[in-house]
């Protein structure tokens, strides 16, 4: 059974929103055995997007729009579905009615427009929208199914996880499509995919890789009758990639890498405390983004120029007019007097040189130092990165990030 998604909405081709929709759907059809072959926008222009319904409906079973069901003008979709499937618009009477005692109870005059969300194309069946005026449509005619679902996240996620997601998962029924992503740190997408090549020409499950700022997933996909039988398959690929790979994998699915590092800390029963720079607080704000990180995370210091590193950290000036603040010996000051400073265990100190231009001392773009400071000794990394100033400040927590648990393992 093949699906496509459809994406109403001029605003999301000019880029003034950004689709996270169209992958949420994208992962229930998985979950619910079917393949997803094709995703398209289509703006809110009546004949490309009947036309564009008419292909949809051609190539796939199932066509899932999302957007334009709106009441105003450019709300297209469920006119044009009817078109698309040759049905005419109907009225609901009972949405008619909720929709009249909806804007009364709010005091406000309904306008005339708003009964179009009343309309439904003849092959269609309401779907209840408990947070919205406008119903979702499930439209089943000549062997196809058409789902409308609506734009806002506060209605269209309920809808879509929950009486969609169940009508989905008794269409296939006898198989569902369930992936595991395996998350890697301090090796690229290239050199992960050599290690693992032969892995890769496995058919069930199949592994395959896709770069991340700083990291690389590896999705493990398994075609079976139930989840619980999917995992089973995907668990000896899972173990010979851990095999390869060894602590390089730091977490599956939802986990991030502060939360590996906040996870490690707690296993260990030790604190962590950092000084920034070049971050200027994120690694902070991502160790701290962990629930119960406060456990662990005693605080940080985030000292952007020279003097605040003298004053807040105790280096010397002489330290820092001899080696500059991106230096590896400010670094490790930056750690050490963090540590001093906290009582922590262990201690991150960065700084670098983000861009867009060299700094005071010529030191290059993308230049970044990292201090691990710990009870017996100090350590201390080079990172050179290349991308947009927010691309190397991210690098850089990555780096931090990858150093503290390589530390801490």
């Amino acid at each position: 059974m093949i699906a496509e998604i459809v994406s109403v909405g001029t605003e999301l081709l000019l880029g003034q929103i950004t689709d996270t929709h169209a992958p949420t759907m994208a992962r229930i059809l998985a979950e619910c055995g079917i393949g997803c072959q094709r995703r398209s926008t289509i703006g809110d222009n009546w004949d490309r997007l009947v036309g564009g319904l008419k292909e949809s409906l051609e190539r796939a079973d199932i066509v899932i729009t999302i957007g334009g069901l709106g009441p105003t003008v450019d709300d297209l979709t469920r006119d044009a579905i009817a078109a698309a499937l040759g049905d005419e618009l109907v009225q609901e009477p009972e949405i008619a009615i909720k929709l009249k005692e909806f804007f009364s109870a709010r005091g406000v005059v309904m306008t005339d427009n708003n009964l179009k969300q009343a309309l439904r194309p003849s092959s269609a069946q309401l779907i209840e929208n408990p947070n919205g005026t406008a119903p979702g449509l499930l439209c089943q005619k000549g062997g196809k199914t058409v789902i409308a679902l609506p734009g806002p996240k506060g209605e269209f996620e309920p809808m879509a996880k929950g009486p969609v997601t169940e009508f989905l998962s008794h269409l296939q029924g006898d198989q569902v499509i369930h992936s595991r992503v395996l998350r890697v740190i301090g090796i690229g997408e290239s050199a992960a995919e050599d290690k693992l090549r032969d892995l890769m020409d496995s058919a069930n499950p199949t592994l395959a890789p896709y770069a991340h700022t700083g990291e690389v997933h590896l999705r493990v996909t398994a075609v079976a009758p139930t989840t619980a039988e999917a995992d089973q398959i995907i668990d000896p690929m899972e173990a010979a990639v851990r095999e390869r790979l060894g602590n390089a994998v730091y977490g599956t699915n939802d986990t991030t890498l502060e939360m590996a590092v906040i996870n490690q800390l707690r296993s260990l029963g030790k604190t962590v405390s950092v000084a920034e720079s070049i971050t200027g607080g994120g690694i902070g704000e991502r160790l701290t983004s962990v629930p119960g990180s406060s456990a662990v995370f005693l605080g940080g210091i985030v000292a952007y120029t020279p003097k605040l590193k003298q004053n807040l950290l105790g280096i010397s000036e002489t330290d820092l007019s001899e080696h500059g603040p991106v230096s590896p010996q400010t670094a490790i000051a930056m750690a050490e007097g963090v540590r001093t400073r906290t009582g922590s265990d262990f201690a991150i100190g960065i700084t670098g040189n983000a861009g867009p231009t060299a700094d005071v001392d010529s030191k290059p773009v993308g230049l970044v130092y990292v201090a691990i400071a710990g009870p017996t000794s100090t350590e201390v990394f080079e990172g050179k990165f290349r991308g947009l100033r927010e691309d190397i400040r991210r690098r850089a927590s990555q780096l931090a990030l990858t150093q503290i648990r390589n530390h801490l393992i």
